[in-house]
């Protein structure tokens, strides 16, 4: 078949795996009268086993059929069966509306298989095209969300919201620009990734990073300090941004995640964007590096600022991957409890010298502590100096255990390097339950 012959949905599973070359699954199968809607098939992703399929616009307007639910389920299948990655591409207009009930039960069984191995096999969703209503649903079942700018991805009908507005809401976690660098990205992912939950996460050649960490760097100048040299991979940048950085890169070549907060108070938003990236990192044992500057939590949106770290709380807490947490500025209040404090989160707690550690903000302690020293002339400016190097200081946090190394800031990645090997071996276990309620 030559290239003008090609569907789109075709050509985009060769662009996805390794030389162009894979093995379609169920090639042969109709709906109706017609092929079926979607091409599937498995093969080597970056080198690693993967099974995908791609929706085909160009059949019935690649609308979603009992059929092609049935094809893209025994995907799912082979994938519980077999232990490997799912991708998914997305490019239809809706479901095949002639079918009735009967598709609506067969999207169902879509959702039940893609619910069952989250967690178990990595699942990334490609939207190029068109993905509505339940589509879209199962799409965002996946472990990570990619999507070209303008796509159009929404559960209800009828919308005008593209992918480039899901992205700034956080629902998308990488957008590009068209289908190739979309599926480059994916190819880069899915190398990050282990198989399954009981694979190890696979390792590779690395470079050391070109810049050390300093003091008042920005987050994600830190991180890309402390990974190898181009292998960060951002998730959620479009998303709350300004206050929470979240990355999937590498470290002496083995898989890591990275949560960064970069100076401001902790809002519902990034505390949801954190919370993500641990519990995608915990599902297969991906070792979580916290690099905290946090300076509490905001003022507003108090209700939702409660449920968001609640959840975030509860997500490190629970989390029995490795967690490294570094102070690298701030960590006031209960920012200091959630990101880095040893009882909830961190296995290892790591504070740069120029750190601040404080059960609350400077300025309230000075208030409260130097109350009777203020009324009685003291410089306001000199007794918050000397709260933030005595009581504030990191050194007194490790004087009483709350924090376990403190280094300069160019030393931060080879102190995160040693406490990855020292926790390399990490067991822990946890009550017998279902899962946590919060």
């Amino acid at each position: 078949m030559s290239d003008l012959e090609k569907s789109n949905a075709l050509a985009r599973l060769e662009a996805l795996f390794d030389d162009g070359e894979f093995t379609q699954i169920d090639a042969f199968a109709k709906s109706a009268d017609k092929d079926v809607e979607v091409v599937a098939g498995f093969g080597s992703v970056n080198g690693s086993a993967a099974y995908a399929f791609s929706q085909d616009i160009t059949v019935s307007d690649g609308a979603v059929s009992v059929a092609q639910c049935a094809k893209i389920k025994k995907i799912y299948d082979l994938a519980a069966k077999t232990g490997c990655p799912v991708i998914g591409i997305y490019d239809s207009n809706g479901v095949k509306l002639t079918e009735g009930f009967e598709v609506l039960n067969a999207y169902g069984e879509l959702v039940k298989a893609s619910a069952s191995i989250s967690g178990v096999c990595p699942q990334l969703s490609l939207v190029l095209g068109s993905c509505l209503g339940t589509s879209a649903l199962i799409a965002s079942l996946a472990d990570v969300i990619i999507a070209v700018k303008d796509a159009d991805f929404y559960v209800s009908a009828p919308s005008d919201i593209k992918a480039e507005a899901s992205y700034k809401e956080g629902t998308v976690d990488i957008l590009c620009d068209d289908d190739k660098s979309a599926i480059e990205s994916a190819r880069d992912l899915i190398a990050l990734m282990p198989s399954n939950n009981l694979s190890p996460s696979p390792v590779f050649d690395f470079a050391q990073p070109q810049s050390v960490a300093s003091a008042g760097a920005d987050a994600m100048s830190i991180i890309n300090a402390v990974a190898d040299d181009a292998s960060v991979v951002e998730l959620k940048g479009g998303y709350a941004s300004s206050n929470c950085k979240t990355a999937l890169a590498t470290v002496m070549g083995s898989t890591v995640g990275f949560i960064a907060f970069d100076g401001s108070a902790v809002c519902p938003a990034c505390a949801y964007k954190a919370e993500a990236m641990v519990k995608l990192c915990d599902a297969y044992s991906i070792p979580v590096i916290t690099l905290v500057n946090a300076d509490g939590i905001i003022k507003e949106k108090e209700n939702q600022t409660l449920v968001a770290l609640t959840k975030l709380t509860s997500a490190f807490a629970t989390a029995t991957c490795p967690k490294i947490s570094v102070i690298t500025g701030n960590a006031v209040g209960v920012s200091y409890i959630v990101l880095a404090g040893k009882g909830a989160n961190a296995d290892l707690t790591i504070a740069w010298e120029s750190a601040v550690a404080s059960p609350i903000d400077t300025d309230a302690a000075v208030a409260f502590l130097f109350n009777d020293r203020l009324a009685n002339g003291e410089n306001r400016e000199a007794l918050k100096k000397e709260y933030v190097d005595t009581i504030a200081s990191p050194f007194t946090a490790a004087a009483c255990g709350a924090v376990d190394d403190i280094c300069a800031p160019e030393d931060t990645r080879a102190r995160v390097i040693s406490a990855l090997d020292m926790l390399a071996g990490k067991r822990e276990n946890t009550l017998p339950r279902k899962h946590s309620v919060k």
